[in-house]
């Protein structure tokens, strides 16, 4: 499907050079009387470099729909990772780098979305949200009731991130893969 430069959007995936490219940021620029342009941040979905190109807004692109399958994380082999489609129960291996920061969030029996391209699976769609269970962290401090300052706490997949003051080893938190972060507290 093409477009033009100008519409362009954070997300998509384009055909740049004959590879797929997501669009990591974009940015409509004029400067002063001169031409229109989308400053853009891509990153090659084959390679999984990230780079900087200009576009000028009359410029045509050719807009690709990745497939996706819902798929199940079975097990890693070490610089491999398994996955099955739930629905032909089909597996396929995707290596480390082909994950990226991914691959840390992957626990067995996690059900994601995995692009392919042209047949081949080139990553992951994270959950919009995981619940996992706070294995370590420092212990409450009394009289520490409303402070800005996070502390860090060690998930039962072995991922590191900042959690609130309030927050014990054996609670169970929500927290969003993609950044990387604490949502809230699971009752």
């Amino acid at each position: 499907m093409a477009l033009s430069a100008n519409e362009i959007r954070k997300g998509m995936v384009i055909l740049f050079e004959g590879a797929p490219c997501k669009v990591m940021e974009f940015r409509h620029h004029t400067p002063g009387n001169l031409r229109a342009m989308v400053q853009t941040r891509l990153r090659n979905l084959l390679t999984g470099s990230s780079f900087e190109h200009r576009f000028r807004s009359n410029d045509t692109l050719d807009r690709i729909t990745l497939e996706q399958h819902e798929m199940e994380y079975l097990y890693s082999d070490g610089s491999q990772h398994h996955f099955m489609n739930t629905e032909n129960y089909e597996q396929i291996a995707i290596s480390e780098a082909d994950l990226g920061d991914a691959a840390q969030w992957l626990m067995p029996g996690l059900k994601l979305q995995v692009e392919f391209y042209n047949g081949t699976p080139i990553g992951v769609e994270l959950p919009a949200s995981m619940e996992l269970t706070v294995t370590d962290t420092e212990p409450v401090m009394k009289g520490v009731t409303a402070s800005n300052s996070n502390k860090p706490a060690t998930l039962e997949n072995g991922v590191t991130l900042y959690v609130p003051p309030f927050v014990v080893a054996g609670e169970r938190v929500r927290v969003n893969p993609t950044e990387a972060k604490y949502m809230e507290r699971v009752k």
